[in-house]
């Protein structure tokens, strides 16, 4: 079976993370959000991967290349973003036979993508707790039976099963992939799924776990469900004066010097140095060639590629994109005092992200002048900086 995996959203509500990274490209552990995906599928079997590819399209090709893991990758290009439907068929040219097709840009049970294959035609499932805030399965016989529609935030749900957008199409699925616009102006593959369910008894497979990462604080949730997988590893250079604890993975080429505390989950990657003196907490990735100095607290964070956070610093609960400078002296904060949920500003709103714990989102190439002080939420654009010794409390 090929495995279509849709990776071509531009991603606007993980901004500024993906002004410059497409979105299924960010890091979750070890690997790109999408390459867990593709993982999946090739652990469950696909004899092809095809990846639906858009903006910064040579950024998956690079990764990905014409094989992954043995598998042969092809890519298809959607031109203009009009829906998941339309995504799909920028792949109809690679398809014969059965299909499935995964986000790119969601966290799959990996077990049950394989059980995905074996019952196509099937969709995969999530129970949840309020099932009107999503697209709700509904069944012929409770959660076991034959699936007999998808109903979008329903008032009156018919299941607590919330569509997890992984799916496995008959070969005849490949014909009605040119579905009319909805009212959005979109073609949604949703509706590909009522003219299968029309034709044949589709199955649904229910997730053990399952996460869409869409706004930047799901990209901590799945750093913090990924690393939690990791076993300890230590193949890089680490003083015989630091202490690593737990789950920790230093990959080779990597340095932890004297006086460094690491408790795991934590993941230092291949070209980064940390310490001497540092302390790594939580579910942390420390970036390709990145840097935390003397005297700095990384906790529950992600540090990517390139990023300095070279003395006296305090990072926790944030995303730090590419080549960000964090000053001597800075310190985010990540707890309100009133110990409310922390608010998050994405596509212009400003939005719970429902943690108690939240710090700053930094786009590429920020800076930070010494000593500045950063307010929980906040959000910082590619490029920007921070004046020494102020604190920051509205995003820029």
């Amino acid at each position: 079976m090929k495995a279509v995996v849709l990776a071509a959203g531009q991603g606007t509500r993980m901004r500024p993370l993906s002004e410059s990274v497409p979105k299924p490209m960010l890091p979750v552990a070890d690997r790109p959000l999408a390459a867990h995906t593709v993982d999946a599928a090739v652990d469950a079997g696909a004899d092809e991967i095809v990846l639906v590819v858009g903006y910064e399209a040579e950024t998956v090709r690079d990764h990905f290349g014409d094989a992954y893991r043995g598998t042969p990758v092809s890519y298809a290009v959607q031109e203009e973003q009009a829906g998941t439907a339309d995504a799909v068929n920028a792949a109809r040219d690679f398809l014969e036979g059965p299909f499935a097709v995964l986000n790119g840009d969601n966290l799959y049970d990996p077990a049950a993508i394989d059980r995905l294959f074996d019952a196509c035609p099937a969709i995969c499932a999530i129970e949840v707790d309020e099932p009107s805030n999503y697209g709700v399965l509904s069944t012929d016989v409770g959660t076991d039976g034959r699936v007999t529609g998808i109903v979008e935030k329903p008032d009156d749900p018919p299941t607590n099963l919330a569509n997890a957008g992984a799916y496995a199409f008959p070969a005849e699925a490949r014909e009605w992939l040119e579905v009319p616009e909805s009212e959005r102006g979109e073609r949604e593959i949703t509706d590909v799924v009522a003219q299968v369910i029309d034709e044949y008894d589709v199955t649904p497979v229910t997730l053990e776990r399952w996460l869409d990462v869409g706004r930047p604080w799901e990209l901590l949730e799945a750093n913090e469900w990924k690393l939690g997988a990791l076993d300890r590893r230590i193949d890089g250079e680490v003083s015989d004066a630091a202490h690593l604890e737990g789950a920790v993975v230093v990959e080779p080429g990597a340095t932890v010097r004297s006086g460094v505390v690491i408790e795991g989950p934590a993941l230092v990657r291949e070209g980064a140095t940390v310490g001497p003196n540092a302390y790594v907490r939580g579910a942390t990735v420390i970036g390709p060639d990145a840097e935390v100095g003397h005297a700095v607290e990384i906790k529950n964070s992600v540090v990517s590629r390139g990023t300095s956070v070279s003395h006296l610093s305090y990072v926790g609960d944030s995303v730090l994109g590419r080549n960000v400078n964090v000053g001597s002296g800075t310190t985010v904060a990540n707890l309100r005092h009133d110990d409310g949920d922390i608010k998050f500003t994405v596509k212009g709103d400003r939005i719970s992200t429902g943690r108690r714990k939240f710090g700053v989102v930094a786009g590429d190439e920020v800076k930070t002048g010494i000593n500045s002080s950063l307010t929980p939420g906040l959000k910082l654009g590619p490029g920007s900086t921070t004046r020494p010794g102020e604190t920051v409390e509205r995003d820029r």
